[in-house]
C-alpha cells in the first residue's frame, strides 16, 4: 500500500496540472444542477471555485450544504422516494454497497469514457478510489479522504514528563496526568461523544485496537465480544474521568474547537483536524501539537485502529442531468481544483496525489503530513462496516456508546443489545 502511494505521489509530481480545455461550445449551458454536500473545508473550496465551473461549462449549481450527520437521512429519503431532487450527492463510501444494491446511484464508466476533460483516474489515492468500485464498475469519485490521528500537546507532554502513547492504556494514563497536573484547568482528553456516526467513528479505533470488530469473518455481528466490551468501557471511562464537561454532546466541530483552543491535552480524530490545529487564524496551539497513528491495545488485532475513509460524489440514478452531473463531479475532484482549494480552506483531506505532492500542501500541513501518510498507509478499509445495512449497524452501535457514556448501562449489556439488533439486520 505504502509503495503504491509513494509511486503515485512521485508520478503526480511529474504530471502537468494545467487546466484542461473544454470544448468551445457549451452543450449543457443553462442546466441547473442540484447538489447535496456536507459542511467541510473541501466543500468550502468547491463552493468558492464554482464560478469557474459555470464560466467554463455554462452549468449552474445549486449547492445545499448540511452537517455530516444530516446527509445520509436526507439522501435515503430522496433516493427511496425516487424524487430526483438531487442530481449529485456526497456521502461516506461505507454506504456505496447499499446504494448500488438498491439501484440508487449511477455507474460512471460510460460517462467517464465519453466526457473526460477533467477526469484522471490515475491521480486519485488508490485507497480512496477503490471502495467506489463495485464488481469492477466505478460508482463515485472521492472528494475528500482521511484517516485518524492521535494528536497531543507536545508542550504539556514535555512539561509533565509524558511519553507519546503507544496503547490506549497509555492514553488514559496521560489524560489522567494532564488533568491532575493542570488542576483540572485543561481536560486530559477530548473526543466525540455525540450519539451516532460521530462517537462511533472515534470509538471504532478503540474497538479495533482492543482486538474487536463490527462483523466477523462469517458475516455475522461481532459486537457481543469481551474485546468489544473492554474497548467501550475504556473509551467511556477515559471521557467520563478526564474529558471536558458536556463531551457527550460533542460532534466533530465541538471536539475540534476545544482542542485547538488549548483546552485539552489529547484528542483522537480525523486527520483534517491537523489543518485547523496549524491554522493561526483559528488555533492557539500552532506548532505545539504532536501527531502519531492511533495506538493499539493488543497485538492480536483483526484490523488496524486507524481509519481509512473517503467521502465521494455520486450521481443519482433518478437525475435527469447525468452528463452535466458527471462534468461537475469530475471537475470538483480534479487535481486542479484540489490544489487551488489548499489556499482557500484548511483542506488537508485531498484525494489527488498531485495535491498531496504539491508545495502548497507541504507548506501548510508539513507538521502532520508524515503522520497522516503513515496513518493512511496503515488505515483499515473496514474501519466502519461497508455492508448494505451499514447505516443501521452504526445507529445501533451509537446507541450503545451513548448509554455507556451516560452510565445507564454496562458496556457488555449495551453491546449485547446492539449485537442482537445488528445480527437481525445482517440476516434480513
Amino acid at each position: 500500500m505504502k509503495r503504491r502511494i509513494l509511486i503515485a505521489l512521485a508520478a503526480a509530481l511529474a504530471a502537468s496540472v494545467a487546466v484542461p480545455a473544454i470544448a468551445q461550445d457549451k452543450p449543457y449551458a443553462g442546466i441547473r444542477l442540484s447538489v447535496l454536500m456536507e459542511g467541510h473545508p473541501t466543500t468550502d473550496g468547491i463552493q468558492a471555485l464554482l464560478p469557474e465551473f459555470t464560466a467554463e461549462t455554462g452549468i449552474e449549481v445549486d449547492l445545499e450544504i448540511v452537517p455530516e450527520s444530516d446527509v445520509s437521512p436526507k439522501i435515503l429519503l430522496e433516493f427511496s422516494s425516487g424524487s430526483g431532487r438531487y442530481d449529485v450527492v456526497q456521502n461516506n463510501i461505507i454506504f456505496v454497497p447499499g446504494y448500488v444494491q438498491a439501484g440508487y446511484i449511477e455507474p460512471l464508466d460510460q460517462l467517464a469514457n465519453q466526457f473526460g476533460p477533467y477526469f484522471d483516474r490515475t491521480d486519485f489515492v488508490p485507497g480512496y478510489l477503490g471502495p467506489n468500485v463495485i464488481d469492477n464498475v466505478l460508482y463515485g469519485l472521492p472528494v475528500f479522504g482521511e484517516s485518524t490521528l492521535l494528536m497531543y500537546r507536545k508542550d504539556l507532554f514535555e512539561e509533565y514528563g509524558i511519553e507519546v502513547p503507544k496503547s490506549f492504556s497509555d492514553i488514559e494514563a496521560a489524560a489522567k496526568t494532564i488533568k491532575e497536573k493542570s488542576n483540572g484547568e485543561i481536560a486530559g482528553i477530548t473526543m466525540r461523544g455525540a450519539q451516532g456516526i460521530h462517537s462511533v467513528y472515534v470509538w471504532a479505533g478503540w474497538l479495533w485496537g482492543f482486538g474487536g470488530e463490527f462483523i466477523n469473518a462469517d458475516g455475522g455481528s461481532a459486537l457481543g465480544t469481551p474485546e468489544a466490551a473492554a474497548s467501550l468501557e475504556a473509551y467511556a471511562r477515559v471521557l467520563r474521568d478526564y474529558g471536558p464537561v458536556g463531551v457527550a454532546n460533542f460532534g466533530w466541530e465541538e471536539n475540534r474547537i476545544l482542542f485547538q483552543q488549548g483546552k485539552a491535552g489529547i484528542t483522537l480524530d480525523a486527520t483534517v483536524n491537523g489543518a485547523f490545529n496549524e491554522d493561526p487564524s483559528v488555533s492557539t496551539v500552532v506548532g505545539k501539537v504532536g501527531y502519531a497513528p492511533v495506538p493499539i491495545e493488543t497485538a492480536n488485532t483483526k484490523g488496524g485502529s486507524s481509519s481509512l475513509g473517503a467521502h465521494s460524489l455520486y450521481i443519482a440514478s433518478a437525475s435527469a442531468n447525468k452528463e452535466a452531473a458527471w462534468l461537475f463531479i469530475s471537475w470538483a475532484t480534479a487535481k486542479q481544483q484540489q490544489i487551488k482549494s489548499l489556499a482557500i480552506a484548511p483542506n488537508s483531506g485531498v484525494t489527488s496525489t498531485a495535491a498531496f505532492a504539491s508545495e502548497d500542501f507541504s507548506s501548510r500541513y508539513g507538521a502532520f503530513k508524515d503522520a497522516m501518510i503513515a496513518s493512511i498507509n496503515q488505515g483499515n478499509p473496514q474501519y466502519l462496516p461497508t455492508v448494505p445495512v451499514a447505516n443501521e449497524i452504526i445507529n445501533n452501535a451509537g446507541i450503545a456508546v451513548s448509554k455507556v457514556l451516560a452510565g445507564t448501562a454496562s458496556s457488555a449489556d449495551a453491546l449485547a443489545e446492539a449485537d442482537a439488533a445488528n445480527a437481525a439486520a445482517l440476516t434480513r
